[in-house]
């Protein structure tokens, strides 16, 4: 049985170097494990307790959480927004996290990486996206990290998948992370 690891991207951008890493994660996950980039955070409409009951829940919303459902683990990219999580990746943390107690992350492993323009790759930005997601109840890795800096000039000309650096500690994450998910089914 295959482990499914979605991954969700907190760049909208066409280009985004998180999105590239994503793209690279999905090709270099190791045989039994899928890797999932979910399409569509920007048709998530922002979290609204409102328009969260059964019957009214958005179809986009209802579609992230269908996915996050069927997910074993999550990989979360994460660049740096004026210091912090970008909007867009804290709504998917939001909509995950409910119902309460019951939402989407809980109990299953969550890993936070990315990068940045700036010296450190974006450490602010994935920290506050491991205490939220740690918050709406997944197992964060606290120990799996992976911040790039300089994304801007390194990889400017190099796609992530093709950097042997990158690609190798990527490779990495997704096989703790598959680790994780094995860990967690034999306890």
């Amino acid at each position: 049985m295959s482990v499914r690891i979605l991954a969700l991207v907190g760049s909208l951008r066409a280009g985004s170097h998180n999105r590239q890493l994503a793209e690279a994660a999905v090709k270099l996950a190791p045989e039994g494990v899928e890797v999932e980039l979910f399409e569509g955070l920007a048709e998530v409409p922002f979290y609204n307790e409102d328009i969260d009951v059964e019957g009214s829940v958005p179809a986009s919303a209802a579609r992230l959480r269908e996915a996050a459902g069927a997910a074993d683990a999550f990989l979360l990219f994460s660049p740096e927004y004026n210091g912090t999580i970008p909007a867009v990746l804290k709504n998917a943390i939001d909509w995950l996290s409910r119902p309460y107690g019951a939402g989407a992350f809980s109990g299953k492993p969550v890993a936070v990486i990315g990068t940045a323009f700036g010296q450190f790759g974006g450490v602010w930005a994935q920290d506050e996206a491991r205490k939220a997601v740690g918050i709406a109840g997944g197992t964060v890795l606290e120990d799996v990290k992976l911040s790039i800096p300089g994304s801007v000039v390194r990889f400017a000309e190099t796609h992530p998948v093709d950097d042997a650096e990158v690609a190798a500690q990527l490779t990495e994450v997704v096989s703790r992370l598959h680790s994780q998910v094995g860990a967690a089914d034999a306890a």
